[in-house]
């Protein structure tokens, strides 16, 4: 396959993710604004949040001189001068599919399309952008474009390169969620008691479409160590920085010809920190310091598989700037 199809499908199912994960992190902010707050602070601490996982704050303090819930939303979904917004994540997806129509499915276009057509629409009604429903609407075209995807694909290098991108783009959105959130809630939040905790902790799990897993393994109340170990350790929760390095060696084992390239050895090295790691050790460590470093491993392999089989473009993607500078 030509390295300028690869980089194509690659980003396009990067920035399908990165769509559906900011409305992830927006959804978590709304549901958890509607909690009582102790004021002004709190009410800053939790919309300057979505800006912190997404990196778009610096952008945002340029053009916004407080940090309000209107303008954060609008900022993260509609801004089309905003290179992290849902607005332009969607548009990137669709423009990279376009460039690679024969390498996809007519229904992949057309799921694609459609839901390019129907944020033109939506982009006119910003009291709907604000709105619980559009996060889900996101959500749900981005579970519906995944699904036609595995459903009409055949299973070659294009489905790799597509999947790859999913889930090392999910691997890194998981993490940035985790870490801000564990780190508000635990650190910077003032003892709420239990029903604000029960909440709060709700709304984080929720976010990643965990709450139900997490009553099925655990049976009992929500607790900062059990919610962590879910999301990192896990081989069973979909959104798990575990699960989601399994699903990433295997489409490298899959693409791999020959010698072992550089992408192949970062995946393996840190695919096995993974596997052996207890969250008993991880949280003795600092969670937001493994995280950390989970964060820069992944954007150096996420570099090696650039470096390794896809096309290298001027100006790159200004949207992923948020993932290296939020690593500095």
């Amino acid at each position: 396959m030509l390295s300028r199809t690869a980089d194509h499908l690659f980003w396009m199912a990067r920035h399908m993710e990165r769509a559906e994960n900011t409305a992830r992190v927006l959804d978590i902010a709304h549901r958890t604004s509607l909690l009582p707050n102790d004021g002004a602070d709190d009410e800053t601490h939790l919309w300057y949040a979505p800006l912190n996982i997404t990196g778009g704050a610096h952008d945002y303090q340029l053009r916004y001189p407080l940090v309000s819930k209107d303008d954060v939303t609008y900022f993260m979904t509609m801004d089309s001068t905003h290179a992290a917004s849902i607005y332009v994540n969607l548009m990137r997806a669709r423009e990279n599919a376009r460039s690679v129509r024969g390498a996809i499915t007519s229904e992949m276009w057309e799921s694609i399309n459609h839901t390019w057509l129907e944020l033109g629409r939506i982009h006119q009604d910003r009291p709907r952008q604000g709105d619980p429903g559009f996060f889900e609407w996101v959500k749900e075209r981005s579970h519906l474009f995944r699904g036609v995807t595995l459903g009409t694909m055949l299973k070659d290098d294009a489905l790799s390169f597509i999947r790859l991108g999913t889930f090392l783009e999910r691997a890194d959105n998981t993490a940035r969620i985790l870490d801000v959130q564990y780190h508000l809630l635990c650190c910077e939040r003032p003892v709420a008691g239990q029903v604000a905790d029960y909440y709060q902790w709700s709304a984080l799990l929720r976010s990643v479409s965990a709450f139900e897993a997490y009553r099925k393994v655990y049976h009992d109340v929500i607790t900062p160590a059990r919610v962590a170990e879910l999301l990192v350790l896990s081989t069973d929760m979909p959104r798990s920085l575990h699960a989601c390095l399994n699903e990433v060696e295997s489409e490298l084992d899959k693409l791999q010809r020959g010698d072992e390239l550089e992408s192949r050895r970062r995946a393996g090295a840190l695919h096995a920190a993974l596997h052996y790691d207890r969250i008993e050790d991880v949280l003795a460590t600092g969670l937001h310091d493994y995280l950390q470093r989970f964060l820069l491993k992944n954007q150096r392999l996420i570099d090696a598989v650039h470096g390794d089989y896809l096309a290298r473009r001027d100006g790159f993607d200004a949207g992923t700037q948020r993932h290296a500078e939020a690593l500095q």
